[in-house]
């Protein structure tokens, strides 16, 4: 049932995208036939045509191009998608792992004590709201490294969700398996290792996941606004050489790498999940 199922809306998301992509082509088509120069104008020396939204054909080909060699540095402001989106996982994990470093443990800690809950929740109140974009001005000032700004704007965005999971998690653990662990004479962090971890991993994981895709996104702001190498820089230098076809080709790597990042996470919350 399952597998008939899944195999349904694979012939059905085949079939939209099939539509869609038709309906994109032939629209792309009419708009450049209507943008073409007249006789009249070509011969008074008019303007050039006007730039329009390119079809999927020719996304297609810009892609194949890109893909075939994803690697090529030509100089700072011509390297290959592949060395873009480098850069930008780099500096997207380095902020994630850093924030994970941070939020678990305090997760575990504001989970676990009602007072540390109580003491610490004004602050998480309100840093959480702030948008992490709103941190870049202040970083860049104090850290003065356009690279060092950017994952420490990552960092922000990701905590918030993997240290409120945390604390949720941790807190929802059955009293009955805590008091079993004491009965058992087991010290605070063996039962926080051996007990709740397991049983709260599952929402950790789900924190986990969420804030990895808060940091793909944001990402792709702060290289717009710091420049230099990224896959968000990409986007933007294209958009500066009024490139369409370049900028919508990087658009679905966004997506596409970002697709990848949720299955891999989804994939790891489904490996801790467990029957009560």
């Amino acid at each position: 049932m399952i597998a008939s199922l899944n195999a349904r809306a694979l012939l059905l998301s085949a079939v939209l995208l099939v539509v869609v992509l038709g309906i994109w082509e032939a629209a792309s088509s009419r708009q450049i036939m209507g943008s073409e120069l007249t006789e009249y104008e070509i011969l008074m020396g008019g303007a050039e045509p006007k730039a329009a939204v390119p079809p999927p054909s020719a996304v297609f080909v810009k892609a194949w191009e890109e893909l075939s060699n994803p690697f090529y540095d030509a100089g700072p402001n011509d390297k290959g998608i592949g060395i873009q989106i480098g850069y930008s996982l780099y500096r997207v994990l380095s902020g994630y792992f850093l924030a994970a470093a941070i939020a678990i443990p305090a997760g575990f800690l504001i989970g676990m004590s009602p007072l540390m809950y109580r003491a610490l929740d004004p602050f998480i109140q309100i840093l959480r709201p702030i948008s992490p974009l709103a941190w870049m001005p202040l970083a860049l000032f104090v850290i003065q490294d356009s690279q060092a700004s950017a994952i420490f704007v990552i960092f922000i965005c990701s905590i918030w969700p993997m240290l409120i999971n945390t604390a949720f998690g941790v807190a929802g653990v059955r009293k009955d398996w805590v008091n079993v662990a004491r009965t058992h004479e087991l010290g605070t962090l063996k039962t926080a290792w051996i007990v709740i971890l397991p049983a709260a991993a599952p929402t950790i994981l789900t924190g986990m996941r969420i804030s990895i895709g808060i940091a793909w996104l944001v990402i792709v702001a702060a290289e717009m606004l710091v420049g230099g190498t990224g896959i968000g820089y990409y986007v933007w230098n294209e958009w500066n050489n009024l490139d369409l076809t370049s900028v919508i080709f990087s658009i679905l790597m966004i997506g596409l790498v970002g697709m990848l990042l949720d299955t891999a996470f989804a994939y790891c919350a489904r490996l801790v999940q467990y029957q009560e």
